[in-house]
């Protein structure tokens, strides 16, 4: 167990938090709600930038900037988006400062200086960029706009945990507009599995693609779709969501263009995103009381090699061979990070790379240089075997690939293991309060029954999946005929 961190059976969320700093990832700022993000756990969010970026732009989509203030007005447009994000906005209301006559050395606002209109920091981009598309769209010809932002947003939160909830955060938005709904549509569906596929290729995190019910969808979407991850304390998170946002910005920002047909008509939008409490996903999915588990292919460093030594002369000759291993594994497309720090003792180096989640970790000391070998431990299962050195460019590729399918093997089983279908809401309490992770039960469809179930219990509807299957049974709740089950759970 890592110093100073309890088992995430003691307490799971202090569990989490005292990981998150300790492993030198994020730190509270002394802005209100806000975090700093180190080195180390930005260097993971540019790994995921990176993988994202480049499936965009895979799929046809560009990048832009848009502003990060909204005139209140046009923030007002949309009406269910203007309601559903009123309580998190944070308001600009003017433009200066000035010296406080009454205490010297002190700054107050400058009467003065009130804005004409208030700006609303964005808690997301739609006002800003369909204002903005209504210059840019005149005919079918100008269609579709496939845009993503890399953007801040601010969201006052009120009860704020590192990565998971920020006042301020960093994500991506994707913003589209086509001409027809059911283009519009495919784009929304390519979206949702685009983001599927980075989770489980990338985090090695297993996910469930679904449609979020009425109560949970988007404010101003006709339908938002989701994926939904499982955590080790069997909560859910939702990952991703792409949006289908219908005409309804189109219509609030006069948005047209002439079809081929000659005819005028509104456009049909997207919007969809993910944001850094991937981060803290990836932490709680896979990490142990020992520290970060990181997947390979997110991971800032894969290897780190430890080199084991008494004499000057030793570490000199352990050294050039840790550098000739280091520079082939980089050649390889590999982060490897020699650890030849002489303040510090190898037990010390092995806890903190442990602490860290670095993948590999190779030991090399001067008997391993006699026999031609090196000791390779992995990260996720703390197994260690010794490899010829002869053998090592062909071996740790392999395992990386390994590790990687392992971690998303065992966040499948656990997944599995942790999936309840209920036919009763006895049954549905009681599993909640047991057991927890996803519940698979009949539901009525009304919101005015998810509502209820939510405040009795905790548990949303994290998602309709995509796959459920047609199956005649009754609302746990209401006993109201039922056609498919939804998949419940206490979330983040």
């Amino acid at each position: 167990m890592a110093k100073g961190i309890p088992t995430r059976e003691e307490d799971y969320a202090q569990w989490y938090i005292e990981l998150v700093k300790q492993a030198d990832l994020a730190e509270n700022s002394d802005v209100r709600g806000c975090m700093v993000i180190k080195p180390y756990g930005y260097s993971i969010w540019e790994k995921m930038q990176q993988a994202l970026d480049k499936m965009f732009k895979d799929t046809g989509h560009v990048n832009a900037y848009f502003p990060l203030f909204v005139p209140k007005s046009m923030f007002e447009a949309e009406e269910k988006n203007a309601e559903g994000f009123a309580k998190e906005c944070a308001i600009v209301t003017h433009y200066r400062l000035k010296n406080d006559p009454d205490n010297k050395g002190k700054l107050i606002v400058d009467p003065n200086a009130k804005l004409e209109e208030e700006l609303v920091v964005r808690p997301t981009s739609e006002a800003i960029i369909w204002n903005t598309y209504k210059k840019w769209i005149q005919s079918y010809r100008d269609l579709p706009i496939l845009i993503n932002q890399w953007a801040n947003v601010v969201r006052w939160e009120m009860r704020t945990r590192l990565f998971l909830r920020t006042a301020e955060f960093l994500w991506q938005e994707g913003h589209t507009a086509h001409a027809t709904k059911e283009e519009a549509i495919a784009e929304t569906e390519q979206m949702l599995d685009v983001y599927a596929a980075f989770a489980e290729e990338f985090m090695a995190l297993p996910v469930i693609k679904g449609r979020k019910s009425e109560n949970e969808r988007f404010p101003g979407a006709l339908d938002t779709y989701c994926i939904e991850a499982m955590m080790q304390d069997g909560k859910a998170l939702q990952a991703g969501t792409s949006h289908f946002l219908g005409q309804n910005f189109a219509n609030a920002f006069d948005v047209k263009f002439t079809s081929k047909e000659g005819k005028l008509e509104y456009v049909w939008g997207t919007s969809w995103g993910v944001s850094t409490r991937l981060i803290g996903a990836l932490i709680m999915a896979h990490s142990d009381d020992d520290g970060l588990i990181l997947p390979p292919k997110l991971a800032p460093i894969h290897v780190v090699i430890v080199p084991i030594f008494k004499t000057e002369e030793e570490f000199n000759r352990i050294s050039d061979k840790a550098n000739e291993i280091a520079k082939a594994l980089r050649k390889q497309g590999y982060s490897v990070k020699y650890d030849n720090r002489d303040t510090q003792k190898p037990g010390f180096k092995f806890a903190e790379w442990e602490l860290k989640g670095v993948p590999v970790r190779i030991a090399i000391g001067p008997r391993d240089l006699e026999n031609g070998t090196v000791e390779v431990a992995r990260r996720d299962t703390k197994s260690k075997q010794v490899i010829a050195l002869a053998e090592l460019e062909q071996s740790i590729p392999a395992l990386l690939d390994d590790i990687q399918q392992n971690i998303y093997n065992r966040a499948l089983t656990f997944r599995t293991n942790n999936t309840t279908a209920v036919n009763t809401y006895e049954e549905f309490k009681k599993v909640l309060a047991e057991k927890g992770g996803f519940v698979s039960a009949h539901w009525d469809g009304t919101p005015e029954t998810e509502q209820k179930i939510k405040e009795e219990t905790k548990a949303t509807i994290r998602c309709i999946p995509l796959d459920a299957k047609e199956e005649e049974g009754k609302c746990i709740y209401s006993g109201q005929p039922s056609k498919r089950r939804v998949l419940f759970a206490q979330a983040y």
